[in-house]
């Protein structure tokens, strides 16, 4: 079986790594009461989600210009629409969340200065109602996301544990061939 080349594994494990620590990260920081801590750690968190826009702008990029490895031999029809359905739905996810989250921290009147250095444009004018909205955006957009995570997760491991077609190793390290 044929696997994805190296900057489409790399690209894909450390937006996957990116991805589940952010939502996390997220989690974890929404509690927190306020202050100059909280303040910088939602600037990290910003970050982090301007740097998975951008890498998932790499690896659509990517991807529009390489084949993809075939899938299985004998996969079912419904599995292969399936993974082609919830594959471009994180796609769509990649860019939506972290683009629902710039235009809620615009509308919040906190603008994005990445890396505390890269002052980036307002996406909209400071609106309070419309932050509130984005900010619902934000938040399920990523719940969604997870779950779709958790479904790709465990279609990728029925088919290495339950099946056993290899569907996991075009994802791998392993050389290409």
């Amino acid at each position: 079986m044929l696997t994805y080349s190296r900057p489409a594994v790399l690209l894909h494990w450390l937006l996957a790594a990116l991805i589940v620590g952010t939502f996390g990260f997220g989690l974890y920081m929404v509690e927190l009461p306020f202050s100059p801590a909280r303040l910088k750690q939602y600037n990290w968190h910003k970050w982090a989600g301007i740097t998975i826009l951008a890498l998932s702008a790499a690896r659509l990029l990517w991807r529009l210009t390489h084949q993809p490895p075939a899938l299985p031999a004998g996969m079912a029809t419904w599995q292969q629409q399936a993974s082609h359905l919830s594959h471009g739905a994180m796609y769509a996810l990649f860019f939506a969340i972290p683009l629902a989250g710039w235009t809620y921290s615009s509308a919040l009147g906190f603008p994005v200065v990445l890396y505390g250095v890269i002052p980036l444009p307002d996406l909209v004018g400071r609106d309070r109602e419309l932050a509130e909205l984005l900010k619902a955006v934000h938040r399920y957009l990523a719940y969604g996301l997870a779950a779709l995570v958790v479904v790709h997760l465990g279609a990728a491991l029925h088919h290495q544990l339950i099946l056993k077609d290899h569907l996991l190793a075009r994802m791998g390290w392993r050389r290409r061939g």
